[in-house]
C-alpha cells in the first residue's frame, strides 16, 4: 500500500543537480603550486576561525581531500565535542548499513482469529516503528478493516510494544517537552504535515470578539488532549502575545496571553503525551468514518499473548528507509532518528530500547569501517548532551560512507547549500546562496545552545571533492553559522568553484544562527 501523501522531494531530488556551477580548469598542475595553494588555504581558514564569534570556544575542524586522503587542515581534531544534530549522520548511516535502503515499517490492525468478521470484541492497532504513518494512512487502514467484513468493534487498543515504554532520553531538558523536536518516542505515532513531525498536533489560535476568550482549535488531538484556555481577545491596537504550551507531566494544551481582534491566527505545533494514545484516538475516528462502529473504549494495550495467530484485517507498509531519510536529514527530525535507533535495537538485538539500539548502531558503524573509539552515543538525534564525537571521527564516517552501497541514498539526503527548495536545501536552504558553495556543498547541520556543527562534502566542477567537519562548542551568543559558511565557501573556491556574477564571496563571520535548528522553529 503506498502512502497517501505525495512525496514531492523525490521529484526535486531527481531533477535538481547537486552542482550547477561554471567549470573552472584546475590550477594546481605541479606539486609546488599545489603545496602553495594548500598553504594559502590553511592561512585563510586560520583567519576565518579567528572570528570573535568563536572567542572562548573549542572548535574541532578537519578538511581532507577525497582522492588522496591528505589532510589539508586540522584543528582540535581529536577533541571530543558535543555534535548536536551531526549525530544524525551516524544514525542514518548505521540504519542503512544494518537495515538497507529498502527497509519498510509495517502497521497492522488485528483481531482474534475467531470471530474475525461482523461484530468483534477487540481490535488492536499495532505499531511497527513507522516514522511517517499519518492520518491518511490510518484512514486507509480503517477502510481495509471495513472491507474485511468487520462491521463493529467493542474496544480499540493502540499497541506500541514493538518499542519499550521509555518515551524520552533521561538528560533531555524537561522544558523542551512541549516542542516537536522533543516529542515522545513510540513505536506507534502519527506524523503531521509534509515534514512528518511525529507525536504532535497543530494548535491554531484565532481572535474572537473583544473581551472574549480566544478560539482554540486543537487539530488532530481534539478530544484526546485537554485544553486550558486563559487567553483573551483584546481591541485592535493593543499589544498582544500568545503562548501555547503543554506543561510537563500533563496532556493539556495551555494557551495564555492576548490576541487582537484584527490579528491573524497563531499556529503552533505542540507535542502530546503518549503518542500511541493519539494514534488510537484517530484510528477509532477513522473506523467510524468508514462505517465500522466503535462501541467501547479507546485505550493503549498489547495484543494478548494467547492470540497465537491473530487475523490481520488491515495493513499499511511505509515508504522505504531511503525515502524516510529525506525529511529526517533535510529537516533534522529528532523523532525519526530516535525511532530508527530503537528499530535497530529491535531488529538486531530483539529489544526496541535506546540501550539496545545504540549498541546496534555502534556495531553497524564499525561494520561500515568507521573507527568508533572516540564516539560516545547516548541518543540517535543529538539532542542529548551526553553524546561526543571528534571532527576526525566525523570525517572518517564521511570517507567510509563513500565505499558503501548505500552511499548515494545517504548523500542525497543531506541538505544542499543555498537551494531554496526546502526538500533539497533543508536546513541549508538559506545559507551560502550566491557563493561558490551554492549547490556544491552537501552537509548536515547541528545546533543547540552553545553547540553548532556543519559536516559534509564540497565538490568541484572537475570532480575534485573535499570532506570537512566543523564542530563548535562553548561559543556565546548565536550559533556561528557565518563562520562555518565562510569556511565552506573557501573550500568550494579551493576546488575550483566560482560565485555567480554580481555576487561577493563570503568572508566575514556573520553570526545569526539561533539556539536550535532552523527547521525546529519552522524558519527554513
Amino acid at each position: 500500500m503506498t502512502p497517501a501523501t505525495p512525496r514531492r522531494w523525490l521529484v526535486a531530488l531527481a531533477v535538481a543537480p547537486l552542482v550547477a556551477l561554471t567549470p573552472v580548469a584546475p590550477s594546481w598542475a605541479d606539486t609546488g603550486e599545489q603545496a602553495e595553494r594548500a598553504d594559502d588555504l590553511r592561512t585563510d581558514l586560520d583567519a576565518i576561525l579567528a572570528d570573535p564569534a568563536l572567542e572562548g570556544a573549542t572548535s574541532g575542524v578537519v578538511v581532507t581531500e577525497a582522492d588522496s586522503g591528505q589532510t589539508l587542515y586540522s584543528r582540535d581534531a581529536d577533541t571530543q565535542l558535543l555534535p548536536a544534530s551531526n549525530m544524525k549522520i551516524f544514525t542514518a548511516a548505521a540504519a542503512l548499513e544494518a537495515l538497507g535502503g529498502e527497509h519498510t515499517f509495517a502497521t497492522e490492525a488485528v483481531v482474534e482469529r475467531r470471530p474475525g468478521r461482523g461484530d468483534v470484541p477487540e481490535l488492536y492497532l499495532v505499531g511497527g516503528g513507522d516514522p511517517t504513518l499519518n492520518a491518511e494512512d490510518l484512514d486507509s487502514l480503517a477502510s481495509d478493516v471495513a472491507a474485511s467484513g468487520v462491521t463493529s468493534v467493542g474496544d480499540v487498543f493502540a499497541d506500541d510494544s514493538w518499542f519499550d515504554d521509555q518515551r524520552l532520553v533521561d538528560d533531555w531538558w524537561p522544558e523542551d517537552e512541549a516542542y516537536a523536536y522533543s516529542a515522545q518516542i513510540s513505536a506507534l505515532t502519527v506524523a503531521h504535515g509534509e515534514r512528518y513531525d511525529t507525536g504532535v498536533t497543530e494548535v491554531t489560535v484565532t481572535a474572537a470578539s473583544a473581551g472574549d476568550p480566544v478560539d482554540v482549535d486543537l487539530g488532530a488531538a481534539e478530544g484526546y488532549v485537554e485544553l486550558d484556555n486563559q487567553a483573551v481577545t483584546v481591541p485592535a491596537g493593543q499589544g498582544t502575545g500568545i503562548t501555547v504550551d503543554r506543561p510537563v507531566g500533563t496532556n493539556t494544551v495551555s494557551v495564555t496571553g492576548s490576541l487582537s481582534v484584527n490579528a491573524g491566527p497563531v499556529v503552533a505545533v505542540r507535542t502530546v503525551d503518549e503518542p500511541a494514545g493519539l494514534a488510537g484516538h484517530l484510528f477509532a475516528r477513522a473506523l467510524e468514518e468508514n462505517g465500522v462502529a466503535v462501541k467501547g473504549e479507546v485505550a493503549q494495550g498489547e495484543v494478548p499473548a494467547e492470540w497465537h495467530r491473530p487475523r490481520v484485517v488491515g495493513e499499511h507498509t511505509s515508504m522505504p528507509l531511503n525515502e524516510v531519510l529525506v525529511p529526517l536529514m533535510k529537516f533534522s527530525n529528532n523523532g525519526h532518528s530516535e525511532m530508527l535507533t530503537k528499530t535497530l535495537g529491535r531488529e538486531l538485538q530483539g529489544e526496541g530500547s535506546w540501550e539496545a539500539g545504540l549498541a546496534a548502531q555502534e556495531t553497524a558503524l564499525q561494520e561500515a569501517g568507521v573507527d568508533t573509539s572516540d564516539l560516545v552515543l547516548t541518543d540517535g538525534s543529538g539532542l542529548s548532551r551526553g553524546n561526543r564525537v571528534t571532527a576526525n571521527t566525523v570525517v572518517d564516517l564521511l570517507d567510509s560512507a563513500k565505499d558503501a552501497d548505500w552511499y548515494e541514498e545517504w548523500h542525497h539526503s543531506l541538505p544542499v547549500a543555498g537551494d531554496s527548495d526546502p526538500f533539497v536545501g533543508g536546513t541549508l536552504a538559506n545559507r551560502m546562496r550566491g557563493t561558490a558553495a551554492e549547490g556544491a556543498a552537501q552537509a548536515k547541520t547541528g545546533t543547540m545552545t552553545g553547540v553548532s556543527a556543519l559536516s559534509g562534502y564540497v565538490q568541484g566542477p572537475d570532480g575534485a571533492e573535499l570532506y570537512f567537519s566543523i564542530v563548535n562548542n562553548e561559543h556565546t551568543g548565536g550559533a556561528p553559522t557565518g563562520v562555518q559558511d565562510a569556511v565552506v565557501v573557501r573550500l568550494a573556491e579551493y576546488v575550483g568553484n566560482q560565485a555567480g556574477s554580481g555576487t561577493v564571496a563570503l568572508r566575514g563571520g556573520v553570526t545569526d544562527g539561533g539556539a536550535v535548528e532552523c527547521s525546529w522553529e519552522l524558519t527554513c
